[in-house]
């Protein structure tokens, strides 16, 4: 009874050489690969004649937490290799890994992620001892470009070394534990015959110490001498003591599925964090040899350069073979390497200075700024292959779904087909949220290309654009963990979206809105439960009143979406009129008009007016504390006119509001800036107050009263006349910012009442055509009078 342990790289070619040629020589009984084991049944889909690469996408989904991962395989993925190669030589070929859904994977989106920056302090000791610039240039001259004799033993030192300086965190314990339970159980079933397991090199050391097989591999292909014993090793075993699959927990949605993947997304330069780099330069590796791809490289790159009209010579492609051609002698490397084949290129192409390294000398994305030889270069080696699933590869019931919706209503049209949707006809509306369910999901294949921006907006129509549906299975695929069809699908993924504490007024705003474009109201109540939920966290009033009055306006008047008086828009006017009455008694600041948390006030207003009986908090509790911010010395100016408003708005009893005249002359004891800061508030609740005459009733509707306007416009004429000069400059800013919440109407209304305080016959216009800014016609007349003492005080007093 042995096992051979085999550490590799994922996506490697070297190792996955080295899997090949061990499943030929060994004829193992069993080959035990790191892998999702929740597909062991369902290895024959997996190695049906897909185009790779592809991925196992995992799925989990409870009420507390939602997880995703993939576990990419390419052509020369050792895993890949030891499945088929497995498979040819007749061995019981099993995934050991544990699913995606188990808390071992809770911080992991990808199931082959290095461990490479756990042990950076081993791979950069090896860096300096062989003086290269990155782990992937380390790798390369340890492993990819050497003969493959002894290929084994190095790798096993290697990973012996790197995980001797690296502490494994809890999920890779629970994962190689349970590893290694598959690992016992393989070798009590093999008999005399050898078990291969296949799995990352860090998992490796750890592996050999649970099972007992502590020593190194065989160089000739052979077995390990350590025994194992099946024992107690705290999983579950089936009735033949093979590990059983931990299942997800009761009431949780968890599935796997393949679906197609991309070089792109294989590759460290877009920000893939596992195996090796370039890995349209690695195909050709595996196919065809260092040396071909090497040639194949200065090849591309040329052409790439050539399409785009960056001038590139023969010459120059005869400088950039011979610098790598150099630096692979000059640099010890039997073949070439990717590093000497790029640097190469780059020394030939190009002439200029560059402001930062060589993207291969470190890893992860492009900067932004990068030089456009050295951005053909990386995409160049990373390759434009797309794999394809087998036809006859099972998929979620979205996919299907899908389909069938686009075909029944006429939006599978080839890619440039326009769609002009008229949002009041029932078909187009339900074409509209299709799309809109799809957009929310990521699902390419269409643009929005016009249409309504907010829930208030008076737009009726939307135009939309066929486009490219390439990576539209994938996705279908992934999105298929939200749901079987589109409209539960978006709904879980809106869901998720406001989930957490860092969703920001923006964000909810946007969830609300296409909450309402999916056609959202009243289907999921976990949407509603989380909207609701994270409205009652924001601290920007102003922000948060802009989605009560979007929401209101919605649960108001809407005609084109079906949301009008429906328990989406209901839950968040409650929350968010509840939160926003919190967060105004609470609010604190200098001078200054905040212009949304005044519309913030106005929401809350009509949320009482009109919604009250959405309403958890009280009308009489909303008054009680507009009362009490309007005579809070800590508040703003613009908040205490804004409550002072509010409060007669909503009042029960109008005269428990308060005399505007008397509040008035309270306030501008404290100066003409916060004069102006308070009436602006004023006028943003309650403009009537200056344009209705004495006396006047409350109308049935609610609106606001004017019974005091009379004697409120003759206190501010008195105030504003008897300003000193340079006072009322100072405040007049101010005072302009207030009356800005007239319409143009109003204000002719109150300048004709001045002229009839001041007996002047005349047209109101007349105070208000000028196009001059009045703060400049104020400091001319201030010039004037300057001069005119000046010319009297020597006598140079001018002819009247």
């Amino acid at each position: 009874m042995s096992a051979v342990f085999l550490g590799v790289r994922h996506h490697s070619p070297a190792c996955a050489r080295l899997v090949g040629r061990t499943v030929d020589e060994l004829r193992p009984a069993h080959v035990l690969v790191e892998g999702p084991a929740e597909m062991n049944g369902r290895l024959d889909e997996l190695l049906l004649g897909h185009e790779l690469p592809v991925a196992v996408f995992s799925h989990y989904r409870d009420e507390d937490r939602a997880a995703t991962s993939w576990a990419p395989l390419c052509d020369y993925s050792p895993e890949w290799v030891a499945l088929r190669a497995g498979r040819a030589a007749g061995a019981e070929v099993r995934f050991i890994d544990l699913p995606a859904w188990h808390p071992a994977f809770a911080e992991r989106t990808n199931r082959y992620a290095d461990a490479e920056a756990r042990y950076a302090e081993a791979t950069d000791r090896l860096c300096r001892h062989f003086a290269v610039d990155s782990p992937d240039a380390l790798w390369d001259r340890l492993f990819e470009v050497e003969p493959d004799d002894g290929l084994a033993e190095r790798l096993d030192a290697y990973f012996a070394l790197v995980r001797g300086d690296a502490e494994a965190d809890a999920g890779d314990r629970s994962r190689e534990s349970y590893m290694a339970a598959w690992v016992r159980a393989a070798v009590a079933a093999a008999g005399d015959r050898p078990v291969l397991v296949v799995t990352g090199g860090f998992h490796q050391p750890a592996l050999r110490a649970l099972t007992g097989t502590g020593q190194p591999h065989d160089s000739g292909g052979g077995t390990g001498d350590g025994v194992c014993e099946h024992g107690t090793d705290g999983w579950e075993h089936d009735a033949d003591g093979w590990p059983l699959v931990p299942a997800p927990s009761d009431g949780a949605l968890a599935g796997s599925f393949l679906v197609p993947y991309s070089f792109r997304q294989l590759d460290a330069f877009a920000g893939y964090q596992s195996g090796m780099p370039s890995p349209g330069y690695y195909q050709q590796v595996w196919e065809s040899g260092p040396e071909a791809a090497a040639e194949g490289l200065l090849r591309v790159v040329v052409e790439r350069l050539r399409a785009r009209r960056v001038p590139v010579s023969t010459s120059d492609l005869i400088a950039a073979r011979s610098l790598a051609q150099g630096l692979t002698t000059l640099r010890g490397h039997p073949r070439p390497a990717r590093i000497d084949v790029l640097d190469g290129l780059a020394g030939a192409l190009i002439t200029d200075d560059l402001d930062r390294p060589l993207p291969w000398t470190s890893r992860g994305p492009l900067g932004a700024g990068a030089h456009p030889v050295v951005v053909e270069m990386v995409s160049a080696c990373g390759g434009d292959r797309i794999g394809r699933l087998h036809p006859g590869t099972p998929a979620p019931p979205l996919v299907h779904d899908v389909a069938t919706r686009l075909a029944a209503l006429s939006l599978d049209g080839v890619p440039g087909t326009s769609y002009r949707l008229d949002l009041t006809d029932a078909v187009d509306l339900e074409r509209s949220r299709l799309l809109h369910r799809l957009r929310v999901l990521g699902i390419p294949g269409h643009g929005r290309i016009s249409g309504p921006e907010h829930g208030i907006d008076p737009v009726f129509t939307e135009r939309w654009e066929s486009r490219s549906v390439a990576g539209r299975e994938a996705a279908l695929v992934e999105a298929g963990a939200y749901g079987a069809t589109p409209a539960e699908a978006a709904a879980v993924a809106l869901a998720e979206r406001t989930r957490g504490a860092a969703s920001g007024a923006d964000d909810l705003a946007r969830a609300l809105f296409d909450a309402v474009l999916c056609g959202m109201d009243g289907f999921s109540a976990r949407l509603l439960g989380e909207l609701s939920s994270h409205v009652g966290e924001l601290k920007d009033a102003g922000a948060l009143g802009e989605i009560l009055s979007t929401a209101l306006g919605l649960w108001r008047h809407d005609r084109v979406f079906g949301v009008a008086r429906g328990p989406l828009l209901a839950g968040v006017v409650d929350r968010a009129t509840e939160r926003l009455v919190w967060l105004l008694e609470g609010a604190r600041g200098g001078p200054g008009v905040d212009f949304p948390r005044l519309r913030a006030v106005a929401a809350v207003r009509d949320a009482v007016r009109h919604a009250d009986r959405l309403l958890s908090v009280h009308p009489e509790a909303v008054v009680s504390a507009a009362w009490r911010i309007s005579g809070d010395p800590q508040a703003p100016f613009d908040l205490r006119g804004a409550a002072f408003g509010l409060h007669r708005a909503l009042a029960p009893v109008p005269d428990a509001s308060g005399d505007p005249a008397e509040a008035v002359r309270a306030v501008a004891a404290a100066g003409t800036d916060a004069l102006g800061d308070w009436l602006a508030g004023l006028f943003a609740l309650a403009r009537d107050e200056m344009t209705e005459p004495a006396g006047a009733t409350v109308p049935a509707d609610g609106q606001e009263t004017g019974r005091d306007a009379e004697s409120l416009l003759d206190v501010l004429d008195g105030l504003v006349c008897a300003l000193p000069e340079d006072a009322f400059l100072a405040g007049l800013p101010a005072l302009r910012q207030a009356f800005t919440f007239f319409p143009p109407r109003e204000r002719e209304r109150i300048a004709a009442r001045l002229l009839e305080r001041r007996g002047v016959r005349g047209s109101s216009r007349s105070l208000l055509r000028t196009t001059e800014d009045p703060l400049l016609i104020a400091r001319a007349r201030a010039l004037e009078e300057s001069v005119s003492r000046l010319l009297a005080r020597y006598d140079l007093g001018a002819t009247p």
